[in-house]
């Protein structure tokens, strides 16, 4: 049996898909070679494609702006809808009323989707050539309607191929949603697919039942859409690791080689082990599968290895949802031991030691994202976050410390929340000048499996499918209902007027962060020197006598509670608190919460010397 995975837009460029990737080797390992399985593209396709048909005017820039920014907006999805419903400018009324209400600027959208039509039909015939018994798509995020209205134009040309389509935007009840409403797809897998997909060959073999094959939807006789039960989550020591061959094939063939710069994916863990005890208010990943299980630590060190060896890439995305803790003691050191000069993107939860954020440079995890969030206490303690303001900034700090890349957003719209949360935070915003702003400020998005949509009595109790939704699918309610991931909900949390406080706030930290710096140095007599040249502050020495003052800030580069902080120093509360107010009228420390941590890093950062 001929079998093709295929990866549409808007896949981004830089990675291969891990999904396609892992099942070609699941299906080639526990098949017995008994099927013919190929990875296919087309994002790789359709950059080409964009590039060719629009003399360059259209190139990687704006394929990564549909990538990123769009995927808020279902701009990807919307390019590919004249594709799917053969209707030049399909709704574009709505979508382009839609993005002016948002104030989100529409990039290259317009001019692609007059393109999509084209092809897709071109890829559809030369898929259809290669006379393929099965074709499956991994959808995720904006893949839902390029993958539709290829398997709709590949089905017109060749019936007899059978179309299945899982990942992301299939778990329940959206995979069994999509099956209802377009007939052109054979079949839906929900779930984590590894074992399933096998079984699915099986199935298409005549050796297993379809009955059999777990989380699949299916066409009973009277055409009625039927759901198997959902298969077990496998063990990750089970689940091999990915073969990126044909992707790096395609890519050194491709015109865009050159402007593409590759990155491994890597998945050591499925799940989250926060979300276990405390699921993030907001958060609607792993909202079937949040049982955490990860790699026994030797056959990540394995896995890595034969990736990097094989194709000589450095920089790897690790899509885990949270950092193994175990990892720490396991997989780091051994990382670090290696010296292979890693560069690797990974999630963390934001209450790491300073002894932790060294660890990870030292074993390449230079680029994070630690769930920050928020800097006020109390919003984060709505969130069910688990962390405190002051341990957020003190990360900032640390990563500041050791040369590592810090990516978060400020999320505000929770219910429950006040201006007086946020007004302690935005007065103090201009002291962390020279620690890392977030890359945007956000209300937060009500999403499919989160604690919020599942349970409307913590605030959001009215909600609808996201009005993007409106311009990318031909759906009645009930059905969006169903194949939504995001939902829109009376708002919540602080309104419109401080909102715009609060950006405003986030975009001059923005602004000033790269010519900023704040340094501490202690001079052999224990006396501390800070050299302020901050953004907005005086260009200043500033200096702490040697003795109980010095031991006080020395202190405070952990987070602790003023009274805490005295009584390990040997201070009054009154004469700790004294300096503590200084202090932060100075800009030297972060108080919020009843905590105070110190500001200062204690080297010069890279982009203190070269930017200023």
């Amino acid at each position: 049996m001929k079998v093709l995975l295929v990866s549409m837009p808007w896949n981004l460029l830089e990675t291969p898909s891990l999904p396609v990737a892992t099942l070609r080797v699941v299906a080639a390992q526990r098949c017995r070679g008994t099927h013919e399985v190929g990875d296919v593209y087309l994002n790789l396709a359709w950059a080409e494609y964009l590039r060719s048909a629009t003399d360059g005017r259209i190139g990687v820039p704006e394929y990564d702006y549909v990538a990123n920014v769009g995927v808020w907006h279902g701009m990807g999805d919307w390019i590919f809808t004249p594709a799917l419903y053969r209707t030049p400018d399909w709704r574009r009324d709505r979508y382009e009323a839609y993005l002016k209400r948002r104030g989100v600027h529409p990039g290259a959208s317009l001019e692609m989707a007059e393109h999509t039509r084209a092809f897709i039909e071109l890829h559809a015939q030369r898929i259809a050539e290669e006379a393929p018994d099965l074709v499956g798509f991994s959808s995720t995020f904006q893949q839902n309607i390029p993958s539709l209205a290829l398997a709709k134009e590949l089905k017109r040309l060749r019936p007899q191929t059978t179309v299945i389509i899982g990942g992301g935007n299939c778990d329940m009840p959206m995979g069994p949603a999509i099956h209802r409403n377009y007939p052109f797809i054979d079949y839906v897998m929900s779930g984590e697919a590894e074992q399933s997909f096998v079984d699915f060959l099986d199935h298409l073999d005549g050796e297993l039942p379809m009955s059999e094959v777990r989380g699949l939807s299916w066409r009973a006789s009277n055409g009625t859409t039927v759901t198997n039960p959902p298969a077990p989550s496998p063990a990750m020591h089970t689940v091999p690791a990915p073969d990126y061959t044909e992707w790096f094939a395609a890519l050194n063939a491709s015109p865009l080689r050159d402007t593409v710069r590759p990155r491994l994916v890597y998945e050591a863990a499925r799940g989250c082990w926060w979300g276990e005890k405390h699921t993030c208010t907001f958060c609607g990943l792993n909202g079937l599968t949040m049982k955490f299980r990860s790699r026994p630590a030797e056959q990540v060190l394995t896995h890595l290895h034969d990736l990097v060896d094989r194709h000589r890439v450095l920089d790897i995305v690790a899509v885990d949802n949270i950092l193994d803790m175990e990892y720490l003691r396991t997989l780091l050191p051994r990382l670090a031991e290696l010296n292979w000069d890693l560069h690797f993107y990974y999630e963390v939860k934001a209450n790491l030691r300073e002894d932790d954020i060294r660890l990870l440079r030292r074993a390449g995890l230079v680029h994070i994202q630690p769930g920050i969030e928020n800097l006020s206490s109390r919003v984060l303690s709505i969130m069910e976050k688990g962390v405190h303001a002051t341990q957020n900034v003190k990360l900032l700090r640390d990563c500041e410390d050791h040369d590592v890349t810090v990516d978060w957003n400020y999320l505000y719209g929770f219910p429950g929340e006040t201006e007086d949360d946020y007004a302690v935070v935005l007065r103090q915003l201009p002291a962390l000048a020279h620690l890392q702003p977030p890359g945007g400020s956000v209300r937060i998005l009500l999403e499919r499996y989160s604690p919020y949509f599942q349970r409307p009595e913590l605030g959001f109790q009215e909600r609808r499918p996201a009005a993007l939704y409106d311009h990318v699918y031909d759906l009645d309610r009930e059905q969006l209902e169903d194949i939504a991931y995001q939902f829109d909900a009376t708002q919540c949390g602080i309104g419109t007027d401080y909102e715009r406080t609060v950006r405003t706030a986030i975009a001059s930290w923005q602004q000033v962060y790269r010519a900023s710096s704040l340094v501490a140095r202690e001079l052999p007599d224990r006396t501390v020197i800070i050299e302020d040249r901050r953004t907005g502050w005086p260009a200043r020495d500033l200096k702490i006598e040697a003795g109980p003052a010095t031991e006080l800030f020395r202190h405070l580069r952990t987070p602790h509670t003023l009274a805490g902080a005295a009584r390990a120093t040997g201070l009054t509360q009154q004469i700790a608190g004294g300096l503590v107010d200084e202090w932060e009228r100075q800009g030297l420390v972060f108080h919020e919460g009843g905590r105070v941590v110190s500001l200062p890093t204690q080297r010069p950062s890279i982009k203190s010397v070269t930017d200023r």
